[in-house]
């Protein structure tokens, strides 16, 4: 099979393992998903899912669906920033990666995959260079290359060169090979956040000057 043939088939497949996964999985984690739903609820009140905007495929934007790990801005107590914000109960759920079960809902939907670039925040899109952007060619992923490489601890440029070497490099051979290394980095509790945050710095261009969008 040459290369284009590859491609055309390998997304399809791709879908199907998508969603057959995550049809097992929110049925199978379904006592989980609601155990944590209900310490989310208790320890950070409601709502107890986090609902954001986010870029897709194509950089079309889709709400991505995670379990809350932030207190509520509350400027009378002195609660503003995310370090402040964020309590140890929601930093073990991060740690745990526990706060991204409900992105099982979204690969189910088809705005994501399991494996893939991680979507990033819609106003980080006009930053990109074109062949940044090309990260969007793909659905996003709950995990990705550039998880498996250092996740929030690796600089932008390396994590969004690895998002695009995905891209180049999308085979389902990959995407298991991704899925399995997931698990270390997850068990070893690695690239959590970018060391001096609580989660990811801030993405602002790796290059100063840009051709406008058009």
């Amino acid at each position: 099979m040459d290369g284009s043939s590859r491609r055309i088939r390998t997304p399809r497949i791709k879908r199907l393992l998508d969603v057959f996964g995550a049809v097992l999985c929110l049925v199978g984690l379904s006592p989980v998903l609601l155990a944590v739903a209900a310490l989310v609820a208790l320890r950070l009140g409601r709502p107890v899912l986090f609902r954001q905007e986010r870029p897709g495929l194509d950089g079309k934007a889709f709400t991505i669906l995670k379990f809350r790990s932030m207190l509520p801005v509350d400027t009378a107590r002195g609660i503003e920033t995310d370090a402040q914000r964020l309590t140890r109960f929601g930093a073990a759920l991060r740690a745990s990666s526990l706060d991204e079960l409900p992105s099982l809902w979204n690969i189910l939907r088809g705005d994501m995959s399991f494996v893939g670039p991680r979507p990033s925040l819609c106003r980080y899109l006009d930053l990109y260079t074109p062949e940044e952007s090309r990260r969007h060619e793909v659905r996003p992923g709950l995990t990705g290359l550039a998880q498996v490489r250092g996740r929030n601890a690796l600089p932008w440029p390396d994590r969004l060169r690895s998002d695009v070497e995905y891209v180049d490099r999308l085979s389902l051979r990959l995407d298991a090979a991704i899925l399995v290394r997931t698990i270390g980095v997850v068990l070893r509790r690695e690239g959590i956040n970018t060391p001096g945050h609580v989660s990811s710095d801030i993405f602002q261009g790796t290059t100063l000057e840009r051709e406008p969008n058009r």
